[in-house]
């Protein structure tokens, strides 16, 4: 079985933390100072986020940016360097 894209598992992390939240697209990326059709496009896996972006997201959502990592990297080679 093929692994999710990291951008896709990405995205579906902030997805979800979005919607925990009760913030639309357009309020989290008004809030994280980023474009809703960027924000989108993150939430789609079709964005490499920058790490600036990441912890603006993560502060706007006031979450441990790292949880929007989970399930990113698990496989064969785990957390091998």
């Amino acid at each position: 079985m093929a692994s999710m894209d990291p951008r896709e598992a990405f995205g579906r992390n902030l997805r979800r933390a979005r919607q925990a939240s009760g913030y639309s697209q357009e309020e989290l990326a008004q809030r994280a100072g980023l474009h809703r059709t960027y924000l989108g496009s993150v939430e789609r896996g079709e964005r490499n986020v920058s790490l600036k972006n990441i912890i603006a997201i993560a502060g706007a959502l006031q979450i441990d940016p790292a949880s929007l990592f989970d399930g990113i990297g698990d496989g064969p080679r785990g957390g091998e360097p």
